[in-house]
C-alpha cells in the first residue's frame, strides 16, 4: 500500500497539465541561468537543426482517450496548479526558489549519471559526478551552483527514455498521461525506471515526506516557468496537436544527438 501511496503521489507532484512533462526546467547556476531539464519549451525552436528532417507520422491511435485526458490536465491547471503557483510565488522570494531548484536539481544527479554513463557520454557522466561533488560541498548540499559560478562545469541531463532511445528503442504509442502530460510507451518506461533510481528511494523518509518532497519540489519548478502553456493554447488552432508535435520532435531531436553511432 505504501509504494501505491508514493505512486499516487508522484503522479500529482511531478506533472504538468498536458505538457508538463514536456517543460520541466530548474533554476540553476549564475542569477541568469536556467536548465531546460530533460524537456522542452515547447514554444521554442531552438532545438530544430538547418538539415532537413524526414518525416515520421506520430502512431496515436489512443487519441480520443488522450484528449479526454488533454482537458482533465487542462482543468487542473487552471483551477489547481495555477492558483498554487500564483500564491507561492507571492509568499516565496524568487532568490529562496531559485536555490531550492539548485537543491533538487543536484539531488537528482544520480539519474544523470547512470544515464550518461549508460549512453556512452563519459564527458557528460564526469561533468554530472564533478557538479554533484562540487556542489554538495562547496555548493553546501546543492543550493548554490558553485561547479558553474566557479569552475565552469555547466549542467549535463539524461533520462532513461532517452538511453533507451539512443539504443535504438522505437517510441511505440503516444501517451498522454493525466498529471504527466505528453509521453510514449518507451518515455513513459523510462520514467518509471528514473523514478526508481531517484535518490528518494534510499533516504530514510516516509511515504508522508516524500510525497511533501515532491510537492515541494513540484511547486517550486512550476514557479520559475512562464506561462508558456497558455501562450501555446492562445497560438495553436489545436493545442493537443502543436503539443503532441512539439513533444515528439524534441525528444527525437535529443535522441538523434546523443546516438552511439554518432559518438566519434
Amino acid at each position: 500500500m505504501k509504494k501505491y501511496i508514493l505512486l499516487a503521489g508522484a503522479l500529482l507532484c511531478l506533472t504538468l497539465p498536458s505538457i508538463g512533462l514536456a517543460e520541466e526546467q530548474f533554476g540553476i547556476g549564475g542569477s541568469d541561468y536556467m536548465v531546460d531539464r530533460k524537456s522542452p519549451d515547447l514554444l521554442d525552436d531552438n532545438h530544430d537543426t538547418d538539415e532537413p528532417k524526414e518525416y515520421v507520422g506520430i502512431y496515436d491511435p489512443l487519441e480520443p482517450l488522450n484528449r479526454v485526458f488533454f482537458v482533465f490536465n487542462d482543468k487542473l491547471y487552471f483551477w489547481v496548479l495555477k492558483p498554487v503557483k500564483t500564491g507561492y510565488t507571492a509568499v516565496v522570494p524568487w532568490d529562496f526558489r531559485f536555490i531550492i531548484g539548485n537543491f533538487f536539481n543536484n539531488l537528482a544527479s544520480p539519474v544523470d549519471f547512470v544515464n550518461t554513463l549508460l549512453q556512452g557520454r563519459f564527458n557528460d557522466a564526469g561533468a554530472v559526478l564533478s557538479r554533484f561533488v562540487i556542489n554538495s560541498t562547496i555548493g553546501v548540499f546543492g543550493f548554490g551552483d558553485a561547479a558553474a559560478e566557479a569552475f565552469d562545469i555547466q549542467p549535463r541531463n539524461g533520462d532513461f527514455g532517452e538511453t533507451l532511445g539512443v539504443y535504438g528503442i522505437g517510441e511505440g504509442v503516444f501517451l498522454n498521461w493525466p498529471f504527466f502530460g505528453p509521453s510514449n510507451i518507451r518515455d513513459s518506461v523510462g520514467f518509471v525506471a528514473d523514478m526508481q533510481l531517484h535518490p528518494y528511494n534510499y533516504l530514510d523518509l516516509d511515504s508522508e515526506e516524500i510525497i511533501a518532497a515532491r510537492s515541494l519540489e513540484f511547486i517550486n519548478r512550476l514557479s520559475l516557468k512562464g506561462d508558456s502553456y497558455e501562450e501555446l493554447k492562445r497560438i495553436s488552432i489545436d493545442p493537443y496537436v502543436a503539443t503532441r508535435q512539439a513533444y515528439t520532435d524534441y525528444r527525437r531531436s535529443l535522441i538523434k544527438s546523443h546516438k552511439l553511432v554518432d559518438k566519434k
